[in-house]
């Protein structure tokens, strides 16, 4: 399990006031979700099916794949870990730096891991781990090299995490399009798109031979009720939380040029809304004690992503007043030690 990671404003004694350390947009209008939930507390007394039936065909409806060819998890890291379960003691290979849950569930089932950037398997690799959008780096691989991939590599399993799917415009391979391939698995977070990690609520869809393997290695009763329901709703209500995304695409660039004016310090181009810093000199870490003591402001140290030094570090954008606070201290703690 990941040693640091983001929204870990429990250690820190200040409040922190802007949080960039999570991918997770949080200004967002929950209350239709949230009154919904409130009138459906009583499910809370009595169990959950045992796998959300009702769920995956109303999901499965909506995105126009059969049910059998999609798993709804308790979030998208259940399933990475249904995943390596379902493929235990093969030989993965995970594109890097990225998510280190992929290499931390392959771990616990017995995986042979090889890490390497191209998207091609390497040495015959089983099943090949790949984010897209990219977390930490927020690049995305184009639609046509990975369906050459997958085309041209029939023996392994494709793993493509598109939780981030929703933050980019780049074109992306659909669920519809996904599960007409026998070697792909296409995972989904409704946590990202809804800023709902609180909930866990995540699926993934493929080829139904494939998603078969996961259901057998499902635990039951695994997506609570009060889960189930939300996703029951916001499939009806998919309107739900909107988010102005070139807006908010727009106001990423906006962020990453203000922090480039900063001496020593690099901010890395990106696809979507969060994007991957370098400090020339120092740790990210320190900067991180930094912010959040002096200015109530958290960031991502991404320096426990493998393949990332002590001064790199992750930033999600929020809201223009808030970006702008981040810029400031900074800005201050970088160039006049403030």
């Amino acid at each position: 399990m990941i040693q640091g990671h983001g929204d870990d404003r429990y250690r820190f004694e200040r409040e922190i006031q802007a949080d960039f350390s999570s991918n997770v947009y949080s200004h967002v209008d929950l209350a239709p979700l949230k009154a919904h939930l409130r009138e459906r507390l009583d499910l809370i007394g009595r169990y959950p099916e045992p796998e959300p039936y009702t769920l995956e065909k109303a999901l499965a409806a909506r995105l126009a794949i059969e049910p059998a060819a999609l798993c709804v998890t308790s979030g998208a890291t259940e399933a990475i870990y249904h995943i390596a379960h379902a493929f235990a003691g093969n030989h993965s290979t995970i594109l890097q730096p990225t998510f280190s849950e992929y290499a931390d569930a392959c771990r616990i089932f017995g995986h042979r891991i090889s890490k390497r950037v191209p998207v091609a398997p390497e040495e015959k690799a089983s099943v090949i781990w790949l984010c897209n959008p990219n977390n930490p780096t927020g690049r995305v691989i184009p639609k046509e090299q990975l369906i050459q991939a997958i085309e041209e590599h029939p023996e392994a399993i494709f793993v493509m995490d598109q939780s981030y799917g929703f933050f980019t415009k780049e074109l992306l391979i659909s669920e519809e399009e996904a599960v007409k391939y026998p070697n792909v698995l296409q995972l989904h977070s409704m946590t990202k798109r809804y800023a709902m990690p609180g909930l866990r609520l995540g699926y993934v869809v493929g080829h139904p031979t494939l998603i078969e393997k996961l259901r057998n290695v499902r635990m039951p009763w695994s997506v609570n009720a009060l889960a189930i329901e939300a996703g029951l709703y916001l499939t009806q209500h998919p309107e739900t939380a909107p988010i102005d995304l070139a807006g908010l695409l727009a106001e990423t660039q906006r962020l990453r040029e203000a922090l480039n004016t900063i001496p020593g310090l690099t901010a890395e181009p990106t696809q979507t809304h969060f994007f991957l810093c370098r400090l020339a000199q120092g740790r990210a870490a320190d900067l991180k004690q930094r912010l959040a003591e002096d200015y109530g402001l958290l960031i991502r140290d991404a320096s426990n992503f493998e393949g990332l030094d002590e001064g790199c570090f992750r930033i999600a954008t929020q809201t223009p007043a808030e970006n702008e606070l981040l810029v400031e201290a900074v800005r201050n703690i970088l160039t006049n030690n403030g």
